[in-house]
């Protein structure tokens, strides 16, 4: 039985990236800079709109994974994907990236993979559009024992409570992660999706030992526009809580000490997946043991490279710029 130093849980989606300007979203109607789910003859007009596109594979924790993978740790995703052409092309690509995906393909799965239609537009701004397809089928029968009840650290995507039966597969694994001796967290995702699902977030953040957002987020789950009154209420609640400001100090809170990391801004050349790796190179130092502050300047650093390209995948060597500042 493999030991998973991270083992995420989500939604397994190609990431269909393509340029465009303003001009092109109010023509598409696309609302920009938000996740939108769409159905799927939405999702085949937006694709057939799409000029250069690259393909890779998504999904915020899948992505958080990838990062972790490339500097080194155990890792495995848990998600559902069709046996079709994207489906192996995802399953293929994970494992290539040296995250394990224990879920075979679903042979016969009347939906098809998932994909997100991602528009950057001149700003950095990704304005993505998601059609679910098989990955909101993710339920409690695709976790294993062997695979969340393994797991050092448990990352859980928010996304997954907007099925019934992803909320159980989300709540499964938590529960076999924590009986097995780990510590499991989760992403709250976006603020939207903090609106549809406050109550159930309320509680988690009592239950799990972290809890990763972004400012708007936090604000969105108590209901505040004052980011440190949330926070606070926050601190009381859970074990360890960290709040990314965009281009500002995170702040990380645990046991009643506050951290923080200093944000060094750029100019964005595709925002896709900043948030995704910061979380992996936070839980990087999360999980071998640097102090908060260290972990959250690896996850400055990881986000500063994903968002100086296209794609969702860092392409320079993360520990290499770990260690040029001084974090290694």
């Amino acid at each position: 039985m493999t030991q998973y130093q991270v083992v995420g849980i989500g939604n397994a989606i190609v990431d269909v990236i393509s340029q465009c300007d303003d001009s092109f979203l109010d023509l598409m109607g696309i609302q920009k800079g938000i996740m939108q789910l769409v159905e799927k003859e939405r999702g085949e007009v937006l694709y057939g709109g799409m000029t250069n596109r690259v393909q890779a594979p998504g999904g915020s924790v899948a992505n958080t994974l990838a990062g972790l993978g490339a500097l080194g740790l155990t890792t495995a995703f848990i998600g559902r994907v069709n046996d079709d052409a994207l489906g192996k092309f995802y399953q293929s690509e994970m494992v290539a990236g040296g995250t394990d995906f224990p879920n075979a393909p679903v042979s016969g799965g009347e939906l098809p993979t998932s994909r997100s239609m991602i528009f950057v537009s001149p700003d950095g701004e990704r304005s993505m559009n998601t059609y679910l397809g098989i990955s909101s089928e993710v339920g409690p029968e695709d976790v294993s024992e062997d695979v969340a009840g393994n797991a050092k650290l448990l990352f859980l995507e928010g996304y997954l409570y907007d099925k019934p039966q992803g909320m159980q597969a989300f709540e499964r694994a938590a529960e076999l992660c924590k009986a097995g001796g780990g510590k499991a967290g989760i992403s709250l995702s976006d603020p939207f999706c903090v609106d549809r699902h406050r109550d159930d977030f309320r509680r988690l953040v009592k239950e799990l030992d972290y809890v990763i957002g972004n400012d708007h987020e936090w604000k969105s789950l108590y209901q505040t526009e004052d980011l440190q009154e949330a926070l606070d209420q926050a601190a009381q609640e859970t074990g360890l809580i960290v709040c990314t400001r965009s281009g500002e100090d995170v702040i990380m809170v645990e046991g009643g000490a506050t951290a923080t990391a200093p944000v060094r801004p750029i100019v964005p050349v595709d925002a896709t997946g900043a948030g995704d790796l910061f979380a992996a190179g936070f839980l990087y130092g999360y999980a071998t043991g640097q102090p908060l502050a260290k972990a959250g300047r690896m996850g400055c650093v990881a986000a500063a490279e994903i968002i100086s390209h296209f794609g969702a995948r860092p392409e320079a060597d993360l520990k290499a710029l770990f260690r040029k500042e001084g974090l290694l």
